[in-house]
């Protein structure tokens, strides 16, 4: 088959773009912006990439078109010719549902945070028990080479997002993926450009709760309200209930970085990794939960996270030299803000910390969590807000004496390449955003290379 993918450099569409070259189509892709890493990793598997939406960009011998949902409304060149010309199209969370999830064992990973994260623990704990497992991550994890694999064993782990799946199909992409064993972290609003409310929300999990089979198994804490909730509306497979007495664990250092795992009141092992944050604790609990359904020990998994090596852009040290180091985390929403900068403090004690924040994602431009931001950057002794243009509120109410607003992104790079020469002791810079940030970290660690 032929497939051609609109939108084929996003993470996911990128993604199913390998996946579909593995099952042996010929594959071929579009995207308004072609560019690595991306476009280097699909050019490696052979797909040819087309630059620009056109109405001659997808060639007229193509079987399938898998339509992404990132800048692809109705009146798209490209969009507007592949209906006018009524080749078959689908999205590509329901290609994945109907083409290649269809038989596997699917492990999904849902939630407002940490997905990515404890979709590449849960892969990486049943590849080096062995399994072999597919995935398809929303990320670039450390202990593979790339983002999505068919795998050869009946089990395929995945990133489960509840944004919605294309222009045509405004439910969430997970309900597409009918998992057996179903992963939900936590959950609180989020995506305001698509849902109106909380409720709505929960309305897409409840939704997906109703796919999982009698005999697969939902994970969840039990200490999420909302999810609580989201249970309460009816859920008719068995749960594992993670922070009980049955499965728990317990942090032997306060940043998060070793801790033991408990199940039935025994100890199965103990964990010791470079993350940080009772955030990635928990995920780590979730991730041996899951593979444990899936028949990997706990002891096993235990071991395997001791080797985990993280995702890009989580935490991720970009540089470090002298008293400096700076980092690169995707966090997107106040919690997420909140929980990493505070498992970094636990690490690095009294050192000096520095948060460097864009509100990047569309419910943060739009300002739902206005009142929520200031603290949740509380754990920083110095913070530096980007206000890019697309902002729909006052940023300046963020400023204290702490705290700065910059809207030009050279005077804040300027700012922070100042902070860095001026260090003597200590130091440590997090670059939080889920955006590009205009290259700020790229830039900034240039600069320092250069001038080092």
């Amino acid at each position: 088959m032929k497939v051609h993918l609109l939108g084929i450099c996003g993470t996911l569409m990128g993604s199913i773009a390998l996946l579909a070259r593995e099952l042996g189509h010929e594959v071929s892709g579009t995207d308004e912006n072609v560019y690595p890493p991306m476009s280097t990793q699909l050019e490696e598997a052979g797909i040819e990439l087309h630059a620009g939406y056109t109405a001659d960009c997808v060639p007229g011998d193509t079987d399938m078109v898998i339509v992404g949902n990132a800048n692809l409304p109705r009146g798209n060149p490209a969009l507007e010719s592949v209906m006018n010309r009524r080749i078959p199209y689908t999205s590509g969370a329901e290609w994945l549902g109907r083409y290649l999830l269809q038989d596997r064992w699917v492990i999904a990973v849902a939630g407002t945070h940490g997905k990515t994260t404890t979709t590449s623990m849960i892969a990486w704990i049943l590849d080096y028990a062995g399994l072999n497992p597919g995935f398809l991550i929303g990320g670039v994890p450390g202990n593979f080479a790339r983002s999505s694999r068919l795998g050869d064993t009946p089990f395929f782990v995945i990133e489960a997002d509840e944004y919605d799946t294309s222009y045509f199909d405004r439910r969430s992409k997970f309900l597409h993926y009918r998992p057996q064993t179903l992963v939900l972290n936590n959950l609180e609003y989020d995506h305001a450009d698509i849902f109106e409310d909380l409720d709505a929300i929960k309305a897409q999990f409840h939704l997906l709760l109703r796919s999982v089979p009698g005999s697969g198994l939902v994970i969840r804490p039990a200490d999420d309200e909302n999810l609580a909730d989201v249970i309460d509306r009816g859920c008719w497979t068995p749960q594992l209930t993670l922070g009980t007495d049955a499965h728990h664990a317990v942090s032997i250092s306060p940043d998060g970085s070793h801790f033991e795992v408990f199940l039935d009141g025994k100890s199965c092992g103990e964990i010791h990794w470079p993350l940080t944050g009772r955030h990635n604790v928990a995920n780590g609990l979730a991730a041996v939960a899951a593979a444990r359904h899936a028949g990997v020990s706990p002891a096993v998994a235990c071991e395997a996270l001791n080797h985990f090596n993280g995702v890009k852009r989580r935490m991720e040290l970009i540089y470090q030299g002298g008293p400096l180091s700076i980092y690169d985390d995707f966090a997107h929403h106040p919690t997420a803000i909140s929980t990493t900068l505070e498992g970094v403090r636990q690490r690095i004690g009294n050192a000096r910390l520095i948060a460097v924040i864009e509100p990047a994602s569309h419910t943060m431009r739009k300002g739902t969590h206005a009142k929520t931001l200031a603290q949740s950057a509380a754990a920083a002794d110095l913070v530096l807000w980007y206000e890019p243009g697309q902002v729909a509120w006052d940023m300046s109410g963020l400023e204290t004496g702490s705290s700065a607003v910059y809207g030009n992104i050279e005077t804040l790079l300027e700012t922070l390449l100042g902070r860095c020469r001026d260090a003597s002791t200590a130091t440590h810079i997090v670059i939080m955003s889920n955006g590009s940030f205009q290259g700020l970290h790229r830039r900034l660690v240039d600069q320092l290379q250069t001038h080092q």
